[in-house]
């Protein structure tokens, strides 16, 4: 199974042209970066534990020099007043700076993959590879930079500054384009961390959208339009808790971006956030009241956090020391060149190099630093136009024990989800909702041809006709749906429940398929009358040419079989059931008979018997059987066709061809 996934995933990677090996490269060297451990040393350096032979297979894996990625791995450069002042690291700082390239060469790598693979979708898309014997990076970026906004609308300046370069990269990124996102579920560890806390900020805000597109857009616009819904949902609103996360200003990631920048400490943060959001209903203490943990109230359950690591983890940048490392003058590996291409070109781009800059481990367009929360909004951006499909996924319990229902956990998620909220939705409301001429223009094919208006100001006019239409289908159709089958028409937009649109698109389905067999049938109809002239001559032609050949005649003194002495199939099965005897395999071949017959006479062994020529014929020795020599005949032979003759202590499986009866032997029993 793995060898299989394994060689797929080889095919893939050169369908994308990328070299498999480079891919692998990079992979053992991550693996490799995981067992150099840096120690404090005796001077200023640090020292690497256990002999620097890790560090030199990591670099020649990456195509640097050993002493390189060592100085890049060890020293920082500083801006200090405009003055570039280099220093040692420590060995903790030391360790920090390998973990960071471990997760930038494997965060690239995997967006390198991404990139590629959607841009191969594109028109125009680049055909190259990325190789490894070229520094230049063949790969064009296809997407367009987006501008900065907030997820949930609470945006500064920077939201409304380009609404067209917006909308132009919305719509490259949605024309054509069918994705399917597998989300982050709810994280609730103990303890958690800063990764817990971006993974539930993205769960509330997949929760936020959901609530957006299925309820609250549902319900204003039936109000909007008039239309009067019987069934009321009341669904939780979690803006302010993603409020409290992400706005711009004074949301906890926020926070902790200033909070790194001035060199703070998890306490000094914590205070901070409780006196911004004091008062806030969404955060809360822990009982513990630890002075590094705070509690977010979020709509899954209440997650406790912990912010000893949150200012470090932040803080998970590549320092550009280390970035200059794999630049084409010092790296001959190009493919690691590639991985930080627009970092170098920035880098690059004035003196001197380095200069004290940082750059985050995930890849960046230019020079801008995208953290989560940015790719977040970009996503956001992307399925507010598009038309998303839901599917809810609950586990079975806490465990993840296979076969077990914990009937607790499942309720609380069903509530957590709003699940029941949304069945009672699709049951008696109107979920869907569809322009006039959009619902005119998907199922006009269920009226008529001729009765339908086909003009702009009496799409109305047809959308009443299909329904009628519509209404009468279902009174010769079995309707099978136990869902409410019901429509309202507002002022711009027709409402449907989720039973009438699942009957119009039965209907849709099973009308597209008649009007196809028809033109099929139709079309072969034609296109065989068309070459009927040409068909009949050909087997005219071939008729007159074949040679008609004389039945045979039966053998002479043999009769034809008489039709009613033939057994039929069942007379044949009951015969072999009655004997045991099996029609698909033939009767076992008899053992061999213990003796040989000579004219009327039964003879049994041994006997005598003369070699009519040599055996074997290619031997030579002593082992030989030769031509008038007698020989005696032991016994029949396990081999087919032979004897077994025994020869001065030797036997030999003889074809009985090459013996004959010695005259003088005596006669055998007469039979």
């Amino acid at each position: 199974m793995d060898e299989d996934k394994f060689e797929a995933w080889k095919a893939c990677l050169g369908v994308l042209g990328i070299p498999f090996l480079d891919v692998v490269r990079v992979l053992a060297a991550v693996l490799l970066l995981g067992n150099v451990t840096f120690i404090e040393g005796q001077g200023l350096e640090v020292d690497i534990q256990g002999g620097s032979h890790e560090l030199k297979s990591v670099a020649a894996l990456l195509g640097v020099s050993s002493a390189a990625l060592y100085r890049g791995l060890t020293t920082r450069t500083h801006n200090v007043r405009g003055q570039l002042v280099k220093s040692m690291c420590d060995a903790n700082m030391s360790n920090m700076t390998r973990d960071a390239l471990a997760k930038a060469l494997y965060c690239r790598t995997v967006a390198t993959i991404v990139r590629r693979a959607n841009s191969l979708k594109r028109l125009g898309s680049t055909s190259g590879t990325l190789s490894s014997d070229s520094n230049e990076s063949v790969h064009h970026q296809g997407e367009v930079a987006s501008q900065h906004a907030s997820t949930v609308g609470t945006a500064g300046s920077k939201a409304s500054k380009s609404m067209s370069v917006l909308n132009n990269a919305v719509k490259h990124a949605t024309d054509g384009f069918i994705g399917i996102l597998d989300m982050f579920g709810f994280e609730d560890p103990k303890p958690s961390h800063l990764e817990h806390l971006c993974i539930n900020l993205c769960a509330e805000t997949m929760q936020h959208f959901y609530n957006t597109h299925i309820f609250k857009s549902s319900i204003e616009s039936c109000r909007d339009e008039g239309i009067t819904c019987e069934v009321e949902v009341d669904y939780v609103d979690n803006v302010p808790c993603i409020d409290l996360i992400s706005s711009l200003r004074t949301g906890l990631l926020s926070m902790l971006d200033v909070e790194g920048s001035v060199r703070g400490t998890p306490e000094s943060y914590i205070q901070k956030v409780k006196v911004q959001h004091k008062g806030n209903g969404r955060l809360f203490e822990p009982k513990a009241n630890h002075i590094r943990s705070f509690g977010i109230h979020h709509f899954a359950n209440r997650v406790i956090y912990d912010a000893s690591d949150f200012l470090d983890t932040n803080r998970d940048i590549i320092s550009d020391d280390l970035v200059c490392v794999f630049h084409k003058q010092s790296c001959n590996f190009g493919f690691a060149t590639h991985l930080f291409g627009s970092e170098l070109k920035a880098l690059f781009s004035q003196d001197p190099v380095p200069r004290g800059v940082s750059f985050r481990i995930s890849p960046t367009s230019h020079t801008d630093l995208q953290d989560f929360h940015t790719r977040l909004d970009n996503l956001l951006r992307t399925l507010v136009h598009a038309k998303p499909h839901f599917i809810r996924c609950l586990r079975s319990n806490c465990s993840e024990k296979p076969g077990h229902f914990d009937r607790a956990t499942v309720i609380k998620q069903i509530r957590a989800l709003q699940v029941l909220e949304t069945v009672n939705l699709m049951a008696g409301g109107y979920p869907h909702r569809m322009r006039f001429k959009t619902f005119t223009l998907r199922y006009r094919l269920l009226v008529p041809f001729k009765k339908l208006r086909r003009v702009e100001d009496k799409t109305v006019d047809d959308c009443k006709l299909i329904l009628e239409y519509f209404l009468r289908s279902l009174e010769d159709v079995s309707r099978s749906s136990t869902v409410a089958i019901q429509w309202a028409l507002g002022k711009r937009h027709i409402f449907l429940s989720e039973g009438a649109r699942q009957q119009l698109e039965m209907l849709r389905i099973e009308m597209r398929h008649r009007a196809a067999t028809l033109l099929q049938a139709v079309w072969r109809g034609w296109h065989f009358r068309r070459r009927w002239p040409t068909l009949k001559r050909n087997l005219e032609l071939r008729a007159r040419s074949r040679t008609v050949r004389p039945r045979p005649q039966p053998i002479a003194g043999t009769p034809p079989p008489d039709v009613m002495d033939r057994c039929d199939q069942k007379t044949i099965q009951q015969t072999c059931s009655l004997f045991g005897l099996d029609l698909e395999r033939p009767p076992p071949v008899p053992p061999s008979r213990s003796y040989t017959i000579t004219g009327n006479h039964k003879m049994g062994y041994p006997q005598t018997r003369v070699m009519k020529r040599k055996f074997p014929e290619e031997g030579g020795g002593d082992s030989v059987l030769l031509k008038g020599e007698s020989v005696v005949v032991v016994g029949a032979s396990s081999r087919r066709g032979h004897l077994l003759v025994d020869h001065q202590g030797h036997s030999f499986h003889v074809p009985f061809q090459y013996m004959e009866l010695k005259p003088s032997a005596q006669p055998g029993v007469n039979i």
